[in-house]
């Protein structure tokens, strides 16, 4: 597997070596042992699956208890998958970073406890899956506004469809984060 930290170095792109040939392929999209080689050692608890249109944008999501480290991929179409620093005590404070996941890379990102997380779809739908560290916790589920000027992120879509608690997300400079 290739690892490369993204602009947020805790933020890795991971690209499984992929075994194909005329009759499809095979990768592992999780080895414990593999991963923690890579620095990530992560218990996951829970498992989950999207599947969302072209120009939806879900996000920028965290729980302040009970925080989730996430491991995503793309199993149909392609993604921008952003990840943004919510610790204030970190230099990375405000950041984020953007990648573009699709079925063909099989390329994932893993995001850790931490970061707030957030996607829009490109191609006519995608379904994502996601592998969480702890389990969802409605009442501790925040939601960073997707455009807010001061993290400034540039989303590929210019009007993204939204669910009504992501277009209400809260402002980073009024938003509960991480110590």
């Amino acid at each position: 597997m290739k690892v490369t930290p993204t602009q947020l170095p805790e933020v890795l792109l991971l690209e499984p070596r992929v075994f194909g040939d005329s009759r499809g392929f095979f990768f592992e999209s999780w080895n414990e042992r593999e991963f923690e080689r890579a620095g990530i050692r992560a218990r996951f608890v829970q498992d989950n699956h999207s599947r969302s249109g072209k120009g939806v944008l879900r996000g920028l999501h965290y729980q302040v208890r009970q925080p989730q480290g996430k491991l995503i991929r793309v199993i149909a179409g392609e993604i921008f998958d952003v990840a943004v620093d919510i610790r204030r005590s970190s230099p990375g404070f405000g950041k984020w970073e953007g990648v573009r996941l699709s079925t063909e890379s099989h390329s994932m990102l893993w995001i850790p406890v931490g970061f707030a997380h957030g996607f829009c779809v490109l191609s006519d739908f995608a379904e994502v899956l996601y592998k969480a560290t702890d389990f969802y916790s409605p009442e501790h589920e925040r939601c960073l506004l997707w455009n807010d000027p001061e993290l400034g992120i540039a989303w590929a879509l210019p009007a993204p469809v939204l669910s009504a608690k992501d277009a209400a997300g809260t402002r980073l400079r009024d938003a509960e984060v991480f110590p």
